[in-house]
């Protein structure tokens, strides 16, 4: 049976963030521990703000130039989350949110991501990145198939009404 470990993390890491503002507040002082916290929010809502449109643009530039966008979007989402990490305020989220922002982690976990992950385009044939194959195909023969609008057709009724 696999256990896991998230959970406890979750219910853990409250508890971890007070034992880090406690710890830091002791080295440093009560109000540069409170800057650094307002600091680490400030950079994480400014990245955000960059790297939302920055990831958009990527990824279509990655399409029109017909590779796959998948690298580049899960960069992007990682980068989000890097942000998202740093606007928490806490100390052990925003190690965690500076350790995503290193471009070799963020390949380490795509790695570890991409066999998880399935990438549907909408792509034909002849062009774009390679599409994930459908479980059912339906083969129709030329007289079952037609481009002309079917009279009888319940979506034409509704349109008519």
């Amino acid at each position: 049976m696999r256990t896991s470990f998230l959970p406890f993390f979750v219910l853990a890491l409250p508890l971890l963030e007070i034992a880090g503002f406690v710890v830091v507040g002791k080295q440093i002082g009560a109000l540069a521990t409170v800057a650094l916290v307002l600091a680490s929010t400030i950079a994480g809502a400014m990245l955000l703000k960059r790297q939302g449109f920055s990831t958009m643009v990527n990824a279509r530039a990655e399409i029109e130039a017909g590779r796959d966008p998948s690298r580049p979007l899960a960069h992007g989402a990682m980068t989000i989350f890097s942000a998202l990490l740093l606007m928490v305020p806490g100390f052990i989220t925003s190690i965690i949110g500076l350790v995503f922002l290193v471009p070799a982690v963020r390949d380490f976990a795509w790695g570890f991501l991409k066999s998880r992950v399935s990438v549907v385009s909408s792509f034909g044939e002849g062009g774009g990145f390679r599409t994930r194959q459908r479980e059912k195909t339906i083969d129709l023969d030329t007289e079952e198939f037609s481009r002309d609008p079917n009279p009888n057709s319940p979506w034409r009724r509704l349109k008519d009404e």
